[in-house]
């Protein structure tokens, strides 16, 4: 299995921009759940707490695919240090707002204002794909291993900013991941060997990315599990915070990324075959109905014993996540140009944030109204939501691979198990 892993890092600079791009990944994981956590203690309202952060999910699906259309033309560097100053400038206005009680409509606007955070994940996969684009079986295995970092981040990520708002003091998590974000943007600029070069004549000759119907599919698909992530994590923060326990909501969803990083690290390591596309449906199925468990158990147990139910529900749930993220990362790369690629899988990333907004302000509101339990029934009717989706798209995904194959050069065509 680490064989597997080895090899992937051969290259040079390989490590280096990848552990670098972890740590500016981190405010991903960090920053939405440190606001909700931030103004459900400083203003005493999940529902406003899940707006706040619901702007900054909705300004980062306007802007990110804005910024990475800039990286695509102009190139990483020169693009992704001013975007990092300008989202962590924001953040420090949030966090004075909320400190200092200005008047509501000020957080939205600040939150807004961090939606222009580069989309350093995306960044690191268009390395991956510019590394392995002619053998597909190392670039399966990349895919895989970033989609355990991001998992790991979300581990690391909820912990850290959870436990300092409510043990440290409330803002304390968000600036945290400011200062990872800042930190970690530098010294993944600094990586100038491994950055892919820019294709602005092809980007300016080639059509909107967005008018790809297959990535349509993956975005929308990708709105309702956005909607799954967001209000799981708001609605499993009003739950711990019920029984008495709130700051056991951190650990309780780091077992819901353990559960995710697990099952990727086996899934890199596998060999694949048959159709990519029923294999991401597959994923987007076992995501839906690992979610009705959750209902079940915050409805039937109290106490300490429904947040080990409930933890151990979403360990087991995260093994459904990491496999059909991979698979969208490896379709992307089929579906979209390679002077596209950071734009296209920010579109997917774009789609998470829109369901991310969505979720946790629905969570937010159905906790306010009907109480935490029955939050869980938002990430239940967003993962069927899913499943239509991508049911009903399923053959524009295989379309879009077949014509892909099609377009590359035999040294492009390396089986990843479509």
């Amino acid at each position: 299995m680490l064989s597997s892993y080895r090899q992937i890092f051969a290259a040079p600079g390989s490590l280096a921009f990848s552990s670098t791009g972890f740590i500016a990944r981190l405010p991903i994981s960090m920053t939405g759940i440190g606001i909700v956590t931030m103004l459900s203690e400083l203003r005493g309202s999940f529902g406003v707490a899940g707006l706040v952060s619901a702007t900054m999910a909705v300004s980062a699906a306007i802007l990110g695919p804005q910024v990475s259309r800039l990286v695509d033309r102009h190139g990483q560097r020169r693009i992704v240090r001013p975007a990092a100053a300008l989202t962590v400038l924001a953040a420090i206005g949030l966090l004075l707002c909320a400190r200092f009680e200005a008047p509501v409509w000020t957080l939205f606007v600040f939150a807004a204002g961090m939606g222009v955070m580069p989309s350093t994940g995306a960044m690191v996969r268009a390395r991956w794909a510019h590394l392995y684009r002619d053998e597909g079986p190392k670039l399966h295995t990349a895919y895989s291993f970033e989609a355990v970092v991001d998992e790991v981040s979300f581990i690391v990520g909820p912990i850290l900013s959870v436990t300092l708002a409510t043990a440290v003091f409330p803002e304390a998590g968000v600036m945290l991941s400011g200062i990872f974000l800042a930190v970690g943007v530098a010294l993944f600029a600094a990586q100038r060997s491994t950055e892919p070069p820019v294709h602005p004549a092809a980007r300016q000759s080639g059509r909107p990315v967005i008018l790809n119907r297959g990535l349509q599919v993956l975005i929308l698909t990708f709105v309702s599990t956005g909607a799954i992530f967001g209000s799981v994590e708001v609605v499993t923060v009003a739950f711990a915070k019920a029984q008495g326990h709130g700051a056991t909501s951190g650990p309780i969803l780091a077992l819901w990324a353990f559960g995710s990083c697990l099952a990727g690290v086996v899934f890199g390591t596998l060999k694949l075959t048959g159709s990519m596309a029923v294999r991401f449906l597959g994923g987007v199925v076992l995501m839906a109905v690992s979610m009705v468990p959750l209902v079940v158990l915050a409805e039937s147990v109290n106490g300490v014993g429904g947040l080990v139910a409930v933890g151990g529900a979403l360990l087991i749930a995260g093994i459904a996540i990491s496999p059909t993220l991979i698979t969208a990362a490896a379709l992307v790369e089929r579906l979209v140009p390679a002077a596209q690629l950071t734009e296209g899988m920010t579109w997917t990333i774009t789609g998470l944030a829109l369901g991310v907004a969505t979720g946790s302000s629905a969570g937010g509101w159905v906790v306010d109204a009907a109480g935490a339990a029955a939050g869980y029934w938002v990430p239940v009717a967003a993962g069927a939501f899913g499943v239509v989706a991508a049911l009903a798209g399923l053959g524009r995904l295989r379309a879009g691979l077949a014509a892909g194959k099609s377009a590359l050069p035999s040294a492009e065509t390396v089986d990843l198990g479509r």
